[in-house]
């Protein structure tokens, strides 16, 4: 159990937070979150032991062992991956060895009445003890477990770590923290450098942990699959729930509300009080309930509300320029480096207005792709940009690209033209840089406020095709949501690469996924996307649980599983798979029927524009109603398609 009491913490006699007091309990997984620059990663690093704070204390228990992973770590270069990982079991090797030495004294003891010899027995069976409780029989099977659930192959084990780049060395760091199983975990957005799948990985291995979790993320969907209580720091205090991130937005505005309802109603009470008071103050008649009203009035406790940080990103595109049908088609590109082939006869076509994704495993080339489309690096294949096309790009880096010695000004500055240099401050303030926050320098900004001046630099010039490459890493709940609406607001056209399903969800109608040195095209919403492929995993999975089982190699737990589990066809379901399959069933029907209900709407839409089209009308804004009715309804009618193929499956 970690205590956290009266914990305040200034800079340049400037508060960030004061009187933080909390305990992070056995068995916690606590979501860390607030807006940018209120504390989050301070905090983290105090607990850890890494920064001390200008007042309070931090309990720990002498035996407790804290685990932190930060936003960027340097790892030593000359080690190969899985001697870096095993550096994770150091305490293990160091017994181990001690106990090598132990077992050698013995052999050379003459004397075993000695009290020499009885300590010497005493310490080998505590390190045994200890080296049971450690389970250092399984940490080859551990490592090997762990580095391929963050997405590693055991082609890269014997890989120099000087190889792999920043997202994948974060991976090595995090896979040596949950191998020395601490028995507190601090993460520090953990999520912004793994694919989905990875974070699947890590949702899953987080849940399974009996020990305390504390994560500052801004994936949503990731906290709270994690997370069962929520810490927000906001204005300079924490408010302390006891559920998932969800629910704490929920509970956080009824808090408010009745906060709210409860300060009228006694502002409302105070008033009449007083307004008695003063209208029979003189009355002879009145001066026991005068008197009584005015100890009434004394005894009153004032009810405060919470302050809230209202504070939120303004966002808004410049209206596109209107660009070509097509603003990228690609035909039969490829790109490699030397003897590896990041992927090679990828075909698509990008129309005007579409909001696509760009998904899959880290290193399957997806800003290897969005590299091309920008001529920064050669390639195979025709790529072709359409005509008009004006591309706005936010690099995965673009953060860490500004020089760190300017302010937040001057950043802007150098790169606005003619009269939007007159508007900077403006522009600033609408990104929560207003006052003296745009005479920051950018090395004292966090990672969040980083990526929001590197998002100012695409609305200096008016684009129709919006390349954003990890957009949403470090940014805050808020300024994610408002980053969203602005993309679904803007009339061009958007390439996102993204991992963040909540984001992705309801934003983009179209999803590419690289892998395997394929991108395929995937119609529909990110969600759906994710149904597929785990309706076709499972698909693969009972091919290979139907194929005649293979003879036992061995007595380990992956022989058995291929031998224990029947074939679907050749035993009955049971009860419970009954019922899940009829939920599923269920489900993929209400799919269709909402899928079927949004086209006869749209086909009905269109419809009757057409008939005032024949009627002679010429509204020119009917006539773009048209094509986006037109537009709307190919996309239903791809995802009613989509929806009928997954029911197929379902139906014994």
């Amino acid at each position: 159990m970690v205590s956290v009491q009266n914990l305040a913490v200034e800079f340049s006699a400037k508060p960030l937070f004061a009187d933080v007091s909390f305990v992070i309990n056995d068995t916690d997984r606590i979501a860390l979150v607030g807006n940018n620059g209120v504390g989050k990663t301070t905090l983290l690093t105090i607990i850890a032991g890494l920064q001390q704070p200008t007042r309070g204390t931090i309990g720990v228990p002498s035996d407790t062992v804290i685990g932190y992973l930060p936003q960027h770590m340097k790892l030593n270069d000359s080690r190969t991956l899985i001697e870096e990982v095993r550096l994770a079991f150091s305490k293990i090797n160091d017994l181990k060895l001690r106990l090598e030495q132990l077992n050698a004294t013995l052999t050379t003891t003459d004397n075993y009445d000695e009290d020499k010899y009885q300590r010497t027995l005493d310490e080998i069976a505590h390190i045994d003890q200890l080296l049971s409780i450690y389970g250092s029989d399984n940490c080859e099977a551990d490592i090997e477990k762990t580095l391929l659930g963050l997405g590693f192959v055991r082609t890269d084990f014997e890989r120099p770590t000087s190889e792999f780049s920043g997202g994948w060395r974060m991976r090595v760091e995090l896979a040596k923290l949950l191998l020395q199983r601490p028995d507190v975990l601090l993460l520090d957005e953990p999520t912004n450098h793994l694919d989905i799948e990875s974070i699947q990985w890590l949702e899953a291995f987080l849940k399974q942990r009996n020990k305390a979790v504390v994560v500052v993320s801004h994936d949503r969907a990731f906290i709270d699959n994690v997370t069962n209580r929520t810490i927000e720091i906001s204005c300079g205090k924490i408010y302390d729930y006891a559920v998932s991130y969800s629910q704490f937005v929920e509970l956080r505005q009824e808090r408010i509300a009745q906060q709210r309802r409860a300060y009228d109603n006694q502002q409302k009470l105070i008033h009449d009080t007083e307004e008695f008071i003063e209208r029979f103050r003189y009355k002879a008649t009145k001066a026991v309930q005068v008197q009584s009203r005015i100890k009434q009035l004394a005894k009153i406790v004032p009810i405060e509300i919470d302050e809230v940080d209202t504070s939120v990103m303004n966002l808004r595109f410049p209206p596109a320029p209107r660009s070509g049908d097509y603003p990228v088609i690609a035909e039969g590109v490829a790109k490699a480096y030397g003897d590896h082939q990041v992927f090679a006869g990828v075909e698509f076509t990008i129309k005007r207005g579409e909001k696509v994704a760009f998904v899959g495993k880290n290193g399957e080339g997806k800003s290897t792709l969005v590299k091309c489309i920008m001529g920064e690096i050669p390639f195979d294949g025709k790529l072709t940009i359409g005509h008009n096309v004006k591309i706005g790009y936010f690099a995965q880096n673009q953060a860490q690209l500004m020089d760190e010695n300017l302010t937040v000004f001057d950043t802007i500055d150098r790169v606005a033209v003619g009269d939007i240099r007159t508007r900077i401050r403006d522009i600033l303030g609408a990104f929560m840089f207003g006052g003296e926050a745009s005479d920051k320098k950018v090395k004292v900004l966090s990672g969040g406020e980083r990526s929001r001046l590197a998002m100012i630099k695409l609305l200096l010039e008016p684009v129709n095709l919006l390349i954003l490459d990890e957009p949403t890493n470090h940014l805050d709940m808020r300024s994610k949501d408002v980053l969203k609406r602005a993309i679904k607001e803007f009339n061009g056209t958007a390439i996102v690469v993204s991992h963040d399903r909540e984001f992705l969800d309801g934003l983009v109608e179209k999803v590419y996924e690289f892998g395997g040195g394929h991108v395929r095209e995937h119609l529909g919403g990110i969600y759906d996307f994710l149904r597929t492929k785990q309706i076709s995993s499972l698909q693969e999975l009972e091919k290979r649980q139907s194929q005649p089982a293979k003879p036992k190699e061995s007595a380990g737990p992956s022989a058995e599983a291929g031998t224990d589990v029947a074939p679907k066809e050749q035993r009955k379901l049971s009860y419970a798979e009954q019922r899940q399959q009829e939920k599923l069933l269920k489900q993929g029907k209400k799919r269709v029927e909402q899928a079927e209900a949004e086209v006869a709407s749209l086909e009905a839409k269109l419809a009757d524009i057409e008939a005032q089209l024949s009627a002679g009308a010429t509204d020119p804004q009917l006539i773009e109603n048209y094509s986006a009715t037109q537009k709307a309804l190919e996309n239903a009618m791809s995802v009613w398609e989509l929806a009928v193929s997954e029911l197929e499956r379902l139906t014994p």
